[in-house]
């Protein structure tokens, strides 16, 4: 009779609001230096992880307006996993015909999230201009996607995952946890 190996959890803290808070400032600055105030921006927080961070930025740039995208029916792994049940349904703010259109989330990996998103935008219309905006990108590409807009860049193990609570209230209690399963002794 064999024992199965259980595994643990070790979890350390990467970055603290302030940290948080000055990264997503250099992204809003960034959008904003790229795009005039007269132009009609849609900042989309792909559910769960870009909403509050949608939301966030949305406030620090003059004329976006924030909303939220449900990706669900997208999801390439649709077959292998029920569809899980977002935070909100796909909620778009104005016509996606001929606006610039951002897509926000709070972590970047292997880009399937964003080939999904990009499905779920182009069933709403034909924007003028798709962009990608994320607080962090830990690499680990499986599909040619990059963002356009990174807050933080952090290299980290494939056994790890990237946890972030964007606290919608205080940027105060904002955190990136790096979380690693390791094997029980």
């Amino acid at each position: 009779m064999s024992k199965s190996k259980k595994q643990t959890t070790a979890a350390r803290e990467t970055e603290s609001g302030h940290a948080i808070h000055i990264a997503i400032e250099q992204l809003a600055k960034a959008i904003a230096q790229r795009h005039p105030a007269r132009e009609k921006i849609l900042l989309l927080g792909i559910a769960n992880g870009g909403v509050t961070l949608a939301r966030r930025l949305a406030t620090m740039i003059p004329g976006a307006r924030p909303g939220v995208l449900d990706i669900s029916f997208h999801r390439d792994d649709i077959g292998r996993h029920p569809i899980p049940k977002e935070f909100a349904p796909t909620h778009i703010p104005g016509d996606v015909n001929n606006a610039t259109v951002i897509l926000v989330d709070d972590v970047l990996q292997s880009g399937r999230t964003i080939n999904a998103a990009l499905n779920e935008v182009f069933d709403h219309g034909r924007p003028e201009r798709v962009e990608l905006a994320v607080l962090v990108d830990r690499g680990d590409r499986r599909l040619p996607i990059a963002a356009n807009y990174t807050g933080i860049q952090l290299d980290v193990g494939a056994n790890e995952k990237i946890r972030t609570h964007i606290d919608p209230a205080n940027p105060a209690l904002d955190t990136i946890e790096i979380t690693s399963t390791l094997p029980a002794r």
